[in-house]
């Protein structure tokens, strides 16, 4: 009998498996398909790994930087596939292979797990007991049902990262982080890209001029993006995939070598028998949490992709640490969803952390927003590349800063001062009164903090 049974082998259930070791509980790791989930094999990790290949590959030739000549790298496809799978089978090892190994109170079990009782798991026919568990079993790219889909050859991110030649063109369904993501990947690479997005904007949960100027970028470098778009059906002719949809009333192909499906993710709960425990599903199939991560069921838990979005790989491990605390020692430990960042690694990158304009006015409160172009920012002037632009949603009467909202390059990085401010509940004047150092991409945040205050044009460099 196990004190914790974890189904899974990702962020969630390694964090929750760390946490238990740390307790010395004696725990049980289930895993059906490849160790470590979905980031490390078929997501943030390879998809970073190419999308800097692809970087490199254009801007080389994509110079904007008077003195310096553009180049003309070639791109070998098949050795930047090789270099991305040395990476991820090293990263597999040193992060999940190796420190399983070090959990000496871990015992992992291969093949598919399903609840057969409350406190028991059939895995390939051995069973598997536990006084408590951890249902951490990821998510699956989802196929959106469409006419003709079935007979037709797509791709989803699972094969879009292993391909064996590079797409002469490819047309992509969905225009949020995993669709523009691998859009400009390939694009960058050479291929010719049709962006497909089905709401009237890409990033639709972004801030409106975010979505706006990223899809300006996009297009200026040489990717087709339709918008508003309701896909009918898809046929396959002289070696092209063909997408059929309309747009404003208007019926339109979209052809290309490749087609492929970022139409998002689903939580994988459909064979694993919660029905017996009983663990209750939301609509959308993702389990039923609370934000201490505790199903419908006394003994058991849930953490990452398979309770719904965010689907993302940080969070995963935080709810699972949180799951096996609350599990094993019942210390209640809940979540505090607000200052989760999020990141979308197209370049320019977009990353947000806290409420958005709208959704600040939706929970009732006065917001007072400012928005600056990356142009106002000296270290983008510096370095010649001022995309972008910085949004801060503030509450009116108190400062407290609510959300922060980037496009520009290293946004992703940049978000970092911002998650503590929403997460500290600290004002504008606080970031003001921070000295920053000059010239960072960072001083963005104090740029956008002091305009509530001041016109930053009558402002030096380094003013206070």
């Amino acid at each position: 009998m196990f004190d914790l049974v974890i189904l899974g082998s990702g962020s969630a259930a390694f964090a929750a498996a760390i946490k238990a070791a740390d307790h010395g509980a004696k725990t049980a790791m289930i895993e059906r398909s490849t160790l470590g989930g979905t980031c490390v094999n078929v997501g943030c990790v390879p998809s970073k790994n190419l999308l800097r290949a692809g970087e490199l590959r254009y801007y080389d030739s994509h110079r904007e930087f008077p003195g310096i000549l553009p180049g003309r790298t070639n791109l070998e496809f098949t050795r930047i596939i090789e270099q991305k799978n040395q990476i991820v089978r090293g990263l597999r090892k040193e992060k999940y292979s190796d420190v399983l190994r070090s959990l000496t109170s871990t015992k992992l079990f291969r093949g598919d797990a399903r609840f057969v009782s409350k406190t028991r798991v059939k895995v390939d026919g051995i069973n598997v007991d536990g006084k408590r568990f951890i249902v951490a079993t990821g998510s699956s790219p989802r196929i959106p049902s469409i006419l003709g889909i079935e007979s037709v050859g797509y791709l989803t991110n699972v094969e879009a990262l292993s391909l064996r030649e590079k797409p002469a063109s490819m047309v992509v369904l969905g225009g949020r982080a995993l669709g523009l993501e691998f859009a400009q990947m390939y694009s960058h690479m050479g291929t010719n890209v049709t962006l497909l997005q089905r709401s009237d904007r890409i990033i639709p949960e972004e801030e409106p001029e975010i979505s706006e100027a990223l899809h300006n970028y996009l297009e200026g470098e040489g990717i087709k993006i339709k918008t508003g778009v309701q896909v009918k059906r898809v046929y396959q002719a002289q070696g092209q995939k063909v997408i059929v949809a309309s747009a404003n009333g208007r019926e339109f192909e979209a052809r290309g070598n490749e087609l492929l499906l970022a139409t998002g993710r689903e939580p994988n709960t459909n064979r694993l028998g919660l029905e017996t425990v009983p663990v209750r599903l939301r609509k959308d199939s993702a389990v039923k949490v609370d934000r201490e991560m505790h199903t419908t069921a006394r003994h058991v838990w849930a953490a990452g992709d398979v309770i719904g979005e965010p689907m993302l790989e940080t969070i995963a491990a935080k709810e699972g640490a949180t799951a096996a605390e609350n599990a094993l020692l019942g210390t209640n430990r809940k979540i505090d969803f607000l200052p989760v960042p999020r990141a979308i690694f197209t370049s320019p990158q977009v990353a947000s952390v806290g409420l958005t304009e709208k959704e600040a006015h939706e929970r009732g409160y006065e917001c007072a927003c400012r928005t600056i172009p990356m142009s106002k920012v000296p270290k983008a002037v510096v370095i010649r590349d001022t995309r972008g632009l910085v949004k801060m949603v503030a509450e009116a009467s108190t400062g407290r800063i609510l959300g922060v909202h980037i496009l520009a390059d290293n946004a992703a990085d940049i978000i970092q001062e911002a998650v503590l401010a929403v997460k500290h509940r600290l004002t504008i004047d606080h970031i003001i009164d921070t000295v920053h150092v000059f010239p960072t991409m960072t001083e963005s945040i104090k740029l956008v903090a002091t305009s509530f205050r001041k016109d930053i044009d009558q402002l030096s460099c380094c003013a206070e």
